[in-house]
């Protein structure tokens, strides 16, 4: 028989989620996702996906994997430290070092496991961690997992990270110190002032680490927020996604190589792990092909951005302070959030609601992720719908 006490903690929960708008929905996808998507026989214009560059249907990337899928197989068969390291891993690390302006990089099996990889690798319970407040999820288990003390400071607040900064190094009660910080934040859409916090670690020797899920690919002529401010030589630890603007899975820490080989043999994802299978791997180095050919897709993201954001402006939307194409409407309440959802689904639009947990209480949003696959057909498309949703809920005047 199971047991009661779990039945009555699901029951009990569960319950509580649905009546305060906070539980999810999951729609599964008929097909690709692609700037259209196909959910329940129905054709709806995508603004919900990390599908920054529309490479995750590409049919160059396509071919890279059924060629690697023929070649090694399906799966890369061992933990990398075996014998689960094959060529194309090597090479899509020497690729991921280049792109980042690095000495070397190391690839994990998605970036949450970056983040819970490398803090924990190099910070431990004598150590300590200044942590933006509104770091992802991965950061805060990551430090967690580090038993290092966490100091959190306020959200792009130089003055604070300063102080608290010198309060650590001159309490002398801890020995490694590290600052950590999302480049780009996924929920608002701003870049971190990675230019004042590179300046005050150097003057209070803490560790740069910076998690650039959202901008590689996206910023600094792809390479990301490190290489837009051209601070490449000056920050320890530069973590990715190959999932977001690169289209496939996975993730990497790019950094000096004395760094990558204590990652090899000290963070325990990549220890305990099966490596990444290498048709996955084929279709990373064909996108980091393409990104390094060319900015056109960066281009026509940005544009697309532009477009959607304006019109969302001109539509009286509230869309923050982003400094990125993550485009958010903040609606506020979360039931209202939800609604707002889900009346844009009703009418050809998927763009989900974003709530409490991942965004504070009364600061429900949509989160738009326009992308280079969009036409501005589509865009127009969206704006029309939003218009429409807006003048039933928000502005009370009949549909």
């Amino acid at each position: 028989m199971s047991s009661t006490a779990l039945a009555a903690f699901l029951s009990r929960n569960l319950a509580e989620l649905k009546q305060n708008g906070l539980y999810n929905e999951i729609d599964v996808l008929e097909g690709a996702n692609g700037p259209t998507i196909r959910i329940r026989g129905r054709e709806l214009v995508n603004m919900s996906s990390n599908n920054y560059l529309g490479l995750a249907g590409d049919p160059r990337l396509v071919r890279a994997a059924a060629e690697a899928l023929e070649r090694y197989g399906v799966g890369a068969g061992a933990v990398r430290t075996i014998n689960g390291t094959m060529d194309i891993h090597a090479e899509l690390e020497e690729k991921l070092a280049a792109f980042k302006g690095t000495e070397a990089a190391i690839s994990y099996q998605s970036g949450f496991n970056c983040n819970m990889a490398a803090i924990s690798a190099i910070m431990d319970d004598g150590d300590a961690i200044l942590s933006d407040e509104l770091n992802h999820a991965s950061i805060i288990d990551g430090c967690r997992l580090s038993r290092a003390k966490i100091i959190r400071f306020r959200h792009s607040d130089m003055e604070d990270l300063e102080r608290k900064a010198q309060e650590a190094r001159n309490s002398g009660a801890y020995g490694k110190l590290m600052v950590i910080t999302d480049g780009v934040f996924s929920m608002d859409g701003d870049i971190a002032k990675l230019p004042d916090i590179v300046e005050i670690a150097e003057r209070y020797d803490l560790i740069t680490y910076v998690d650039d899920a959202h901008g590689s690919g996206v910023l600094g002529r792809g390479a990301g927020t490190v290489k837009h401010f051209g601070l490449s030589d000056r920050v320890d630890l530069q973590i990715g996604t190959l999932s977001k603007a690169i289209g496939v899975v996975g993730g990497y820490v790019a950094g000096r190589k004395d760094l990558i080989d204590w990652l090899k043999v000290r963070s325990r994802p990549f220890l305990f792990s099966t490596a990444l299978p290498p048709s996955i791997v084929a279709a990373c180095i064909a996108a980091l092909d393409i990104l390094q050919s060319s900015e056109d897709l960066q281009r026509k993201l940005w544009h697309n951005a532009a477009y959607l954001r304006q019109g969302l402006i001109k539509l009286g939307f509230d869309t923050g302070s982003s400094e990125t194409p993550i485009t958010p409407c903040i609606i506020g309440e979360e039931k209202l959030t939800q609604r707002f959802s889900q009346a844009l689904i009703e009418e050809g639009v998927y763009a989900k609601a974003i709530v409490f947990p991942t965004v504070p209480k009364g600061k429900g949003r949509i989160r738009n992720m326009p992308t280079a696959a969009h036409t501005e057909e589509m865009l127009d498309r969206v704006l029309s719908v939003y218009g429409r949703v807006r003048s039933k809920l928000l502005d009370g005047t009949p549909s």
